[in-house]
């Protein structure tokens, strides 16, 4: 079982961090989750990485999951990049690192790339992207004909600053029947558990309103293509369904184009929700860069010695 600990930032925000692996691991395993979900949307994977020798750290982001609530200015994606820094300082202060994100997770990775650039280079040996974008909502249509996209956008931003202001309250539990259905079409492809499903509308229901709306302008306008480009050839895959109306392939394929050597993988009827959806070929995907990761490292080592 993975130990659990609250990790309190510079800014006073509690996070919940769990870890599990030894610490003198070759190689730590960062999980990131998505926009209004929290850490167990990476069971599958935390699960695959038991008893192989891998630290496996996985936390929720502020204003998610067990985590602490937040001031409203701090609800961008520079803020969530720090968040991660902070986080590697206390917990993997030291050897390699590979860094999980799906979405919102793998969004922060790269502002983590942009805004600490030298410990970047130093600690991270691979990458594995998610159902996530390095172009903010460009290309977001919401699974709808396109010229609809800009009044659903409107829509959704107008809404979003409503519920930035409704502070650290959650979503009523006496409206989850009716936003499961809406959960369900926008996150999920084709196949799906139910019990996924239900543990996606769990970690929803403990997102603050605050998170839930705040983080929408940042989120929106993040453009970190160049960021990628510069980060030179290391071990990644960037994955996504066919069926994601959030983050769709021309997403994935973008971050494949930008960072080289990245592996894209496209999964026909799977949705947002990829690592619930296809969990063992995102955990494959996963052992594969570790793999690379530490080849390279020992490649690296061989040649210092």
């Amino acid at each position: 079982m993975p130990e659990r600990s609250q990790f309190t930032l510079s800014d006073g925000v509690r996070l919940r961090v769990d870890t599990s692996g030894p610490v003198d691991a070759p190689v730590t395993v960062v999980f990131l989750h998505g926009w209004c979900l929290d850490r167990r949307t990476w069971h599958y994977q935390r699960a695959a990485l038991r008893g192989t020798g891998t630290r496996v750290i996985s936390y929720d982001a502020r204003g998610h999951g067990r985590s602490g609530s937040m001031d409203l200015r701090s609800a961008t994606l520079e803020r969530l990049g720090a968040d991660l820094a902070e986080v590697l300082d206390a917990y993997a202060p030291q050897g390699p690192i590979v860094l999980a994100g799906h979405s919102l997770g793998g969004m922060t990775i790269m502002e983590y790339a942009d805004s600490h650039p030298a410990d970047f280079a130093a600690r991270v040996a691979g990458l594995l992207f998610v159902s996530t974008t390095a172009e903010g909502a460009t290309h977001t249509c919401y699974g709808l004909p396109s010229q609809l996209t800009p009044v659903l956008r409107m829509a959704e931003q107008t809404g979003a600053g409503v519920l930035a202001r409704l502070g650290d309250c959650r979503p009523h539990r006496v409206i989850k029947p009716a936003l499961q259905p809406v959960v369900r079409w926008l996150l999920f492809g084709d196949e799906y558990e139910p019990a996924d499903l239900t543990a996606t509308m769990s970690a929803f229901n403990r997102a603050s309103m605050r998170a839930i709306g705040g983080f929408r302008a940042s989120v929106g306008a993040q453009q970190r293509l160049d960021t990628l480009a510069a980060l030179g050839n290391i071990p990644a895959a960037a994955l996504v369904g066919d069926r994601d109306r959030l983050t769709p392939p021309a997403c994935a394929e973008s971050i494949a184009d930008a960072l080289p050597g990245t592996e894209l993988a496209v999964y026909p009827g799977a949705g947002h929700m990829l690592m619930l959806e296809r969990p063992h070929e995102v955990t494959a995907a996963l052992r594969t860069v570790l793999a690379k990761a530490v080849r390279q490292q020992r490649q690296g080592y061989s040649r210092a010695a």
